[in-house]
C-alpha cells in the first residue's frame, strides 16, 4: 500500500511540478511578448521619427532650390526687361524727330 501512495504522491507532485512549469512558461510568453511588443513600438517611433526628419530635409532642400531658380528667372527678367528697354530708346530720339518733321 505504500508503494502505490508513494506512487501516487509521485504522480501528484510530478502534475503539480507540470503545472507550475505551464504557468511559469506562460509567464515567461506574456513577458517575452510584451517586450517584442515594446521593442518593436520603439522600433516604429524611430522610423517615423527618421521619416519625418528627411521628409523635412527634403522640404527644405527643394525650398531652397525653388528659391534659387525664382531668383534666377528675375534676374533673367530684369535683364531682358532692361535689354528691351535700351533698344526701345535707341529709337526714341529717332521717333521723335519723325514726329517733329511731320508735325512742321
Amino acid at each position: 500500500m505504500t508503494k502505490i501512495a508513494d506512487a501516487i504522491k509521485s504522480i501528484k507532485k510530478a502534475e503539480n511540478d507540470a503545472d507550475a512549469l505551464v504557468e511559469s512558461s506562460k509567464e515567461k510568453s506574456i513577458k517575452i511578448i510584451d517586450e517584442s511588443k515594446s521593442e518593436a513600438n520603439e522600433l516604429i517611433k524611430k522610423a517615423k521619427d527618421s521619416a519625418n526628419e528627411k521628409a523635412k530635409d527634403n522640404i527644405s532642400e527643394i525650398e531652397e532650390n525653388a528659391r534659387k531658380e525664382a531668383d534666377s528667372i528675375i534676374s533673367k527678367a530684369q535683364t531682358d526687361a532692361t535689354s528691351i528697354k535700351e533698344k526701345a530708346m535707341v529709337n526714341v530720339d529717332e521717333a521723335a524727330s519723325l514726329i517733329v518733321k511731320n508735325i512742321l
